[in-house]
């Protein structure tokens, strides 16, 4: 008995692919006409489907004649338009103006005198409060300030570049004499700020006028420490 010749994998597939591919026209057609008629059975045979009746019927409406007792109030009046601007044309005389304010009519012997001061208000150094005054005290020794600040500088600080700005309230008495020192704002470091009240104590000042009375006053100057930048 001769034994079956064996078939290779690759030309069974291409012999399957090329007996579906020439069925494939068929089989195509063949579901097109069966789809078609399936359709058409379905719409012969499907129920046929009705909307349901909505309609409905309303009273007639009619006026009702009010009693006379009744009285009906009147409809609002309408809106007022707002007014449209207009421009007028006008003449201005020359003559109407303001007089120019001098020194030579408003002299300064005419002002009134200044308010007088309590006992309380005259005591300043117990804290800082406002003080009037026509002149600023103004620093006479910045340059020993500046020495100083770089001596009281805190190494720590310095070295690790941090700097910050303290605001310092000073008492100066009428002679500018700095007789009192408070921190009005902090630095954020301890260290710096009790750096600026010690620097504080070294500045001097020229007196404060009101006028062309020398002044006690409270005022708040910056300390601040910078790192130089070389």
């Amino acid at each position: 008995m001769a034994a079956a010749k064996a078939v290779p994998l690759n030309q069974d597939l291409d012999s399957r692919y090329q007996r579906l591919k020439d069925r494939f026209s068929s089989i195509l057609w063949g579901s097109m006409i069966l789809a078609t008629i399936v359709h058409f059975a379905a719409f012969a045979y499907w129920p046929e489907i009705q909307a349901e009746d909505f309609s409905f019927t309303a009273d007639e409406l009619t006026a009702v004649e009010l009693p006379p007792e009744i009285e009906v109030p009147p409809p609002p009046k309408a809106i007022a338009r707002p007014a449209t601007p207009v421009i007028a044309s006008t003449e201005v005389s020359e003559e109407i103006t303001i007089a120019p304010t001098t020194f030579e009519e408003n002299p300064v012997s005419a002002l009134p005198p200044p308010p007088e001061v309590t006992e309380k208000e005259r005591d300043l150094s117990e804290r800082p409060t406002f003080t009037p005054f026509t002149v600023a005290p103004d620093i006479l020794n910045r340059d020993e300030i500046i020495e100083a600040m770089i001596r009281a500088y805190p190494p720590i600080l310095r070295d690790a570049g941090i700097g910050g700005v303290t605001k310092v309230y000073f008492f100066i008495d009428d002679k500018g004499v700095v007789q009192d020192t408070r921190v009005s704002e902090s630095s954020g470091h301890q260290a710096l700020d009790e750096a600026a009240l010690e620097v504080a104590g070294l500045y001097r000042f020229s007196p404060a006028l009101n006028r062309d009375t020398r002044v006690p006053v409270w005022v708040s100057f910056p300390v601040e420490f910078r790192v130089a930048r070389r």
